[in-house]
């Protein structure tokens, strides 16, 4: 099919509409597809780098529960004994 205008070409035949609402849809399409995977992605690894960070605190948050004692801890150790 040629066309001897670009005003014939934008017309499609007629079929217009029909022609660029589905050219229209794929774009939209090919877009969310290719942005989507990176959004996620990026995601997955903002949430693993914050995992990381918090696991690497944690030993050290833990070591300062287990040499305080909490108020009351030596009353309740008394009573079992």
């Amino acid at each position: 099919m040629q066309f001897s205008n670009f005003q014939e070409f934008i017309e499609m035949g007629g079929y217009a509409f029909n022609v660029w609402s589905v050219y229209g849809m794929f774009l939209i399409f090919l877009t969310v597809n290719l942005y989507g995977p990176l959004r996620k992605n990026r995601q997955i690894i903002r949430d693993l780098k914050r995992r990381y960070a918090l696991n690497a605190q944690a030993p050290a948050i833990s070591s300062d529960f287990d040499s305080q004692s909490s108020p009351g801890s030596e009353t309740i150790e008394e009573e079992r004994a």
